[in-house]
């Protein structure tokens, strides 16, 4: 395979793979969809604990975002940074 057919895949290959990878976005905007409903299914129950259920459902959201941020940090490096692209050359 020449070296031109061999950048191809590799590029369709990191196209896909960051598609792929963005698919991962849907579970932390569903976790934290329930975290928030939750929390005011919570706060309507019991107003006294508000604070407490408030800094609990935004420490939840930020380990979920984090998922989410990992994986669009994954597929930018697929798409602009490939570490695939250099061992084409050696």
């Amino acid at each position: 395979m020449d070296l031109l057919t061999a950048k191809t895949v590799v590029l369709a290959a990191s196209a896909i793979g960051a598609g792929l990878a963005m698919i991962a976005g849907l579970g932390p905007g569903i976790g934290e969809g329930n975290v928030g409903a939750a929390a005011v299914t919570g706060v309507s129950r019991q107003p006294e604990a508000k604070s407490d259920i408030i800094s609990t459902m935004v420490l939840g959201d930020a380990i979920a975002e984090s998922t989410g941020i990992y994986s669009l940090v994954i597929a930018l490096i697929l798409l602009y940074a490939n570490p695939f692209l250099g061992k084409l050359s050696e």
